[in-house]
């Protein structure tokens, strides 16, 4: 019993914890590709589990917090910003920029593959291990690796596409970029195939909400729609799940913030990295709360999002003060309560369901239904008047801003406003670029850099990172993204 534990402890070890020198790699002398390793169901689990242990990672969070965040309207500089950090707010990105490291990332991605590429052949080995059983674990694979592919598509569009575990020195390849729309096709073709065979329930609400289920490959695949402008597949897979009757909207009366973040995994949660104190707490002190933060929340935050109701019978919108960010000294509060904190991080919830149909309703003539999201989202926030709108329902354009200010206060800070942000102003071929120009630069960049800001956005190749410029050096097959040549 002593050697199995140990056997699998080393297989989730040697996953989270691979460090190499290039993207791409996973180190051999590691020994998880080795034969040994692939022999039992038990194995198999263990690989998977650590597929789910490298989305802990410090590193990849701090990414998918900053990706997400830095370069939209609602974060603002702390005292202990660095320099790379302030020019990507300040809009002044250079290839040398230690945030456009994507390592974290493609280790992801390797750890996903290598399940992808090995767990098969254990069928031979074990003969307990069956087929339905290989193809829910090959499932979850496939869905965190589209879910990594699909955040570096919206943060840096074309990137090398790698399918095939890196599992030994001879396999260390250079590879170039891949174009996004190929890219996003394949995480399309691979979360439809995860749906087939992912299951619905692992029995523990843990578990559901920390492990890929059906519901999360559909999630995923409705974010993915969206942003590929297929408005009524997007509409099919939130549908999927609002008529599952698995999920639902927190009350505020029940202890919302509790309930959803601090406790975690609600009926409202449909993907959360699951930080508890059994395992790990998440990184988010160190660079929100500590006493030098990084980053705080930006002046639109209090100013227009969450604009201080002053009517008579003032309402308090809870996403807001105390939940998202503390309203005296801006510190964003939403995953840092407590040090160590365990708040999970959010992929998906319900509410993000509801809002992108509305979004996609928008765009299909469905404005009312649109509306109508919106207004349950509204209630259960106790949000007030002031920062109510009334757009018709033919207003497309109108239902669209509301619905991206109304993501602003339901997703603040949780690692989605800058991709709001792009998705809304590259639709229909940039039909909105001021919306990059009207939100971010006004709001979020200084003043002394606004004029160049605004030169710099207008193109919009600018509107992805570059490739760091030690993946250009090491790999001559990449090709620098075209702003940055």
């Amino acid at each position: 019993m002593k050697a199995y534990i140990y056997k699998i402890l080393m297989i989730v070890v040697v996953l989270i914890s691979s460090s190499c020198g290039k993207y791409l790699t996973l180190e051999p002398q590691d020994g998880i590709i080795r034969q040994e390793y692939w022999k039992t169901k038990e194995d198999v689990k263990a690989a998977v589990i650590g597929c789910y242990s490298s989305l802990l990672d410090a590193g990849l969070i701090y990414n998918l917090f900053t990706w997400g965040e830095i370069r939209g309207d609602m974060v603002a500089a702390g005292a202990g910003i660095n320099a790379d950090e302030q020019d990507i707010i300040n809009v002044n990105v250079l290839p040398t920029n230690s945030l456009t490291n994507w390592s974290a990332v493609y280790r992801v991605i390797n750890n996903c593959n290598t399940v992808i590429d090995f767990a098969p052949q254990v069928l031979t080995h074990d003969k307990t291990f069956t087929q339905s059983s290989l193809d829910a674990y090959l499932a979850e694979a496939l869905a965190i690796r589209s879910l990594m592919y699909f955040y570096l598509v919206r943060s840096f569009r074309d990137v090398p596409l790698k399918l095939k575990s890196t599992s030994s020195d001879a396999q260390l390849e250079n590879l170039p970029k891949s174009p996004a729309a190929a890219i996003l096709a394949q995480i399309v073709t691979d979360l439809k195939k995860a749906e087939l065979n992912a299951v619905s329930t692992y029995g523990t609400p843990a578990s559901n909400k920390g492990r890929v289920t059906k519901y999360t490959t559909q999630a995923i695949l409705a974010d993915v729609y969206l942003w590929m402008e297929q408005y009524d597949n997007c509409i099919l897979e939130c549908d999927k799940l609002i008529n599952s009757g698995q999920f639902t909207l927190v009350p505020h009366s029940s202890g919302w913030y509790t309930q959803l973040f601090y406790n975690g995994n609600s009926a409202e949660g449909i993907f959360e990295f699951q930080f508890d104190a059994s395992g790990t707490s998440n990184p988010f002190n160190a660079f929100l709360v500590a006493s030098k933060k990084k980053f705080i929340a930006g002046p639109a935050t209090s100013g227009e999002f969450f604009a201080p109701d002053e009517s008579p019978t003032p309402m308090v919108d809870i996403r807001g003060e105390d939940a998202a960010y503390n309203p005296t000294s801006f510190t964003i509060t939403k995953y840092s309560i407590d040090n160590p904190s365990y708040v999970h991080w959010f992929a998906y919830r319900y509410a993000d369901i509801l809002l992108m149909k509305a979004e996609a309703c928008a765009q299909v003539n469905r404005g009312q239904d649109a509306l109508d999201i919106v207004t349950r989202i509204r209630e259960r926030a106790t949000a007030p008047v002031i920062t109510a709108e009334s757009p018709d329902a033919s207003d497309a354009a109108g239902i669209s801003d509301y619905i991206l200010n109304e993501r602003a206060r339901e997703f603040a800070f949780e690692g989605k406003r800058w991709f709001d942000l792009l998705r809304n102003a590259k639709r229909n071929n940039y039909q909105r670029l001021n919306e990059i120009f009207n939100r971010v630069v006004e709001r979020a960049v200084p003043a002394a850099r606004q004029q160049s800001a605004l030169a710099i956005y207008r193109d919009v190749d600018s509107h992805y990172f570059p490739i760091n410029q030690n993946e250009i050096n090491t790999d001559p097959a990449l090709e620098q993204n075209n702003f940055y040549k």
